[in-house]
């Protein structure tokens, strides 16, 4: 995993700091807490940059290491876009809408937009087959599709 910080500053608000001190204090002491309380952090927080780490490193008495060690630094957009590459829909050309979508944002897999908008990810098969190929945005499934899709796709969202 690429060590770079996000092109989103990070904030929180006094509600979401309290709201990850109460999960610390519940889950601190207790054996294997560091993932749920990630978990919770993710909810709370939408992903986990390094300064909510910190926070939960020292809110259960582990080292960051450990915490860093199982957690994301990137962001998820609030249109988390997903390319199915399972095998019928890279076939039927989701490898070129994978592509196209990355330079359309203008961010690689894995990433968020700068606006925090949109993030991108690669997923294997998700049962759309028939529908090949396929992606997802958030809970919104788009079958059937080429390159030229993508823009009217988009704007939808935009």
């Amino acid at each position: 995993m690429a060590n770079r910080k996000s092109a989103i500053p990070f904030s929180s608000t006094p509600e979401q700091d309290q709201k990850l001190e109460e999960v610390l204090q519940e889950l601190r002491g207790t054996q294997g807490a560091v993932m749920p309380a990630l978990q919770k952090a993710q909810e709370i927080y939408g992903y986990l940059p390094i300064e909510v780490q910190q926070r939960v490193a020292s809110g259960l008495n582990v080292p960051l290491e450990e915490v860093y060690g199982v957690s994301t630094l990137n962001p998820k957009g609030q249109y988390k876009v997903s390319v199915c590459l399972g095998t019928a829909c890279y076939v039927k050309g989701s490898g070129d809408i994978y592509n196209a979508l990355k330079e359309k944002l203008g961010i690689d897999g894995g990433e968020c937009t700068a606006d925090g908008k949109f993030s991108l990810d690669a997923c294997r098969c998700i049962g759309a087959c028939g529908l090949a190929p396929v992606i997802t945005i958030n809970d919104e499934v788009y079958g059937r599709l080429i390159v030229d899709d993508l823009d009217e796709i988009l704007a939808r969202y935009k």
